[in-house]
């Protein structure tokens, strides 16, 4: 039988909503075997691919181990010849301050078929989005676009003299870029606009002059960012859609502010994300800027929905996941799954850890023939459909104790695995199951860590008490959000007098329990215990308010 030919496309992933992509980039993933991708493209583009896609995630990130050049076109080569449909999808345009001239040379090279397909560049797209003109009959008759990730090797003469330059992978050259400027006769009063993250419900917006542009960005993370200078950033307040932006309404232009403030006494802004625009009606939210604690890594899809009902989102990574510091039970209960009559799944962690060490050893889902499987909440079956099972028991209430008071059978001499956090765990779980008579296992799946720090964006927020609503959806951030404030605000005895006036919104009540321990209050339950379920809450709690 002759095997199929392979071919690689060089996608365009665009600016990263999915809204932006190329239709024939949208068919191209939704046929394909598989996925190469770059760390800049947003995660809502990984779930356009067929469930059975592998994914390869090679993005370069600065100052992390990454992927390196000839090892992605060993990997292109590889699958081409395998016989596979790769799409290699790059942020932006693929042939636009990429790497495709390499990959095209690797692929030639060894003869693969390859296709370039266009995407819509963040250098067009990000000043657009921000309603900034790069062209204008007065103001900007021509534009430059150039990246300044080797800013010494630029010829700042001539740039100088252009109306209009957009920057891109400048964020982190921000002092550089401003001083070969006005070094070679560029104005100090130049305005200059950044946008991260552009085209995505994270954006944010930056607008000033090259004299106190830094000032109001300093030690604030500008990547991914685009930067425009030139006088058509000014265009911006009369071309852009009332109301649009939140920092709009909330923050003042840096001119206003610094004329109106004392000097010495001008504090540091707090960026906030883009909204939607909504109509005349305010959305439930609006007004309200809500503190989301999460994993580390894990999708932002909880804080688009409040940004989606009008809130300002501001984002603090308080639990990091990792594997655990054995892996010996886990792996003993793998090779003697046989031996159980239910394996219980209470998270997805649970469940990513548990499938991938039961793929390391070896086996795959077959080896699950004749164990039931109990899982708790929405979220966590959908994640085992994943792996093309079907949960055989998902008791009424998404909580773990709601697991034992309707357990679909009698438990007695009934032996259980219980791939669970490595410490932490939920004790009451195994207690009920234990005395209803089963043999349960605990193995370690996964542990969870406190993350080293949290990011500046959070800590202005928490400082200048900025925050209205801070979500918990796991004991597990409870404690680490109390431990992070402790370490980084010793001057509070506790996180509770850091919080003073600041609502606390649980997901369901054993997450309340440890609030109520650390805080000694919670303001808003979720009476379904999902994220969908806190974030009605919230709007409860706001339009009653």
């Amino acid at each position: 039988m002759t095997q199929q030919k392979g071919k690689v496309y060089l996608v365009g992933a665009g600016p990263g909503d999915v809204a932006y992509l190329t239709v024939k980039a949208y068919n191209l993933l939704a046929a394909a075997q598989v996925l190469v991708y770059d760390a800049l493209v947003d995660a809502q583009l990984l779930q356009c691919v067929p469930t059975d896609c592998l994914k390869l995630d090679v993005g370069k990130r600065g100052g992390k181990p990454s992927t390196t050049q000839a090892q992605i076109n060993k990997l292109l080569v590889k699958h081409c010849q395998q016989g596979k449909q790769v799409v290699r999808l790059k942020s932006g345009d693929p042939l636009i301050f990429g790497r495709c001239t390499f990959e095209i040379e690797a692929l030639k090279a060894s003869g693969c078929n390859f296709e370039l397909v266009p995407g819509i560049s963040s250098a067009l797209a990000a000043p657009l989005l921000a309603g900034i003109p790069l062209t204008d009959p007065v103001l900007s008759r021509t534009f430059a676009v150039l990246t300044a990730h080797e800013p010494e090797v630029l010829d700042w003469e001539a740039l100088s003299r252009l109306e209009t330059l957009v920057i891109l992978m400048g964020g982190q050259h921000l002092p550089e870029i401003v001083h070969q400027l006005v070094r070679h006769g560029r104005s100090h009063l130049t305005p200059i606009a950044i946008i991260r993250w552009a085209g995505t419900p994270r954006q944010q917006i930056w607008t000033a002059q090259l004299g106190n542009i830094l000032k109001q960005t300093t030690e604030l993370s500008l990547s991914p960012a685009v930067i425009v200078i030139g006088e058509v950033v000014e265009l911006r307040k009369y071309l852009q859609p009332e109301n649009i932006y939140l920092d709009d309404i909330i923050r003042q232009e840096p001119g206003e502010r610094h004329s109106q403030a004392e000097p010495g006494n001008e504090s540091t802004p707090i960026p906030q994300p883009m909204l939607s625009n909504f109509p005349s009606s305010s959305p439930p939210l609006a007004g309200k800027t809500i503190l989301v604690t999460r994993s580390v890594g894990q999708s932002s899809q909880f804080s688009d929905r409040l940004i989606a009902s009008g809130a300002t989102v501001i984002e603090m990574p308080t639990l990091e996941i990792g594997p655990p510091s054995s892996w010996e039970a886990l792996d003993d209960a793998i090779a003697h799954l046989s031996d159980f009559d239910w394996l219980i799944l209470t998270s997805t962690n649970g469940i990513d850890y548990f499938f991938a060490r039961l793929i390391a050893q070896g086996k795959d889902t077959r080896a699950l023939a004749g164990v039931k499987i109990a899982v708790v909440g929405e979220k966590t079956a959908y994640s085992l459909k994943q792996h093309s099972l079907q949960p055989d028991f998902i008791p009424p209430n998404f909580i773990a104790d709601s697991l034992v008071e309707n357990f679909p059978e009698k438990l007695d001499g009934k032996k259980v695995l219980f791939p669970r956090v490595e410490s932490g765990g939920r004790e009451v779980l195994v207690k009920e199951l234990t005395l209803k008579g089963a043999k349960v296992i605990e193995v370690a799946a996964y542990q969870s860590c406190c993350p080293s720090g949290i990011p500046l964006e959070a800590k202005l927020a928490l400082q200048n008490h900025k925050v209205d609503v801070i979500t918990f959806a796991s004991s597990k951030t409870v404690q680490f959000f109390c431990q992070l404030t402790n370490n980084i605000f010793p001057s509070n005895s506790d996180a509770s007098q850091l919080l003073e006036g600041v609502s606390i919104a649980s997901i369901g009540p054993q997450t309340s329990k440890t609030c109520h321990a650390l805080f000694g209050r919670v303001d808003i339950e979720a009476e379904e215990y999902t994220l969908d379920g806190l974030t009605q809450a919230m709007i409860t709690w706001a339009t009653n308010s």
